[in-house]
């Protein structure tokens, strides 16, 4: 059985990395055909002549990447309770056809909460890199996460 991660189990410095797939011309194109129909997302001809000489991903393509990645790694075995949102999020550089992106995820704060005591709010700083190591994206994302439930004596 996976391990299942608590509030406790995230303290300020904790640094998780996480590796996603290639990503290809047809997600890119899949994605953007469907969310952000923006020439240099969906055409490739088209996006030869654009300011960035070629078909890139999304922005919000990257960061459902992202979202991906930290499912795979450990939100799906954690006491997840959602998330009150996402600050500072930045594309630095774009994501084109066979990229791989790499996530670091930093925790940044862990608090827990003044009104709901079984549960905290955990800070994490996201670092996103393709293979050649260009930061492609940042951001700065909250999670709800419930506590560990306190041990019962026998």
């Amino acid at each position: 059985m996976p391990r299942k991660y608590y509030f406790e189990d995230f303290a300020p410095g904790d640094v998780w990395e996480m590796e996603g797939p290639v990503v290809t011309k047809e997600e890119i194109v899949d994605f953007a055909t469907r969310f952000d129909p923006q020439y240099f997302h969906v055409d490739e001809a088209a996006a030869k002549n654009s300011p960035y000489g070629g078909l890139i991903a999304s922005g919000w393509h990257t960061v459902s990447l992202c979202m991906r990645m930290m499912c795979d790694r450990y939100l799906l075995n954690c006491v997840s309770l959602g998330s009150p949102g996402v600050e500072h999020l930045r594309w630095l550089h774009p994501v084109r056809p066979g990229d791989r992106l790499r996530m670091k995820m930093t925790v940044i704060e862990a608090k827990i909460s003044r009104t709901k005591p079984d549960r905290g709010s955990v800070l994490h700083h996201w670092e996103v890199v393709n293979q050649e190591g260009q930061l492609v994206m940042i951001m700065d994302g909250h999670g709800i996460l419930g506590r560990r439930p306190p041990v019962r004596d026998p």
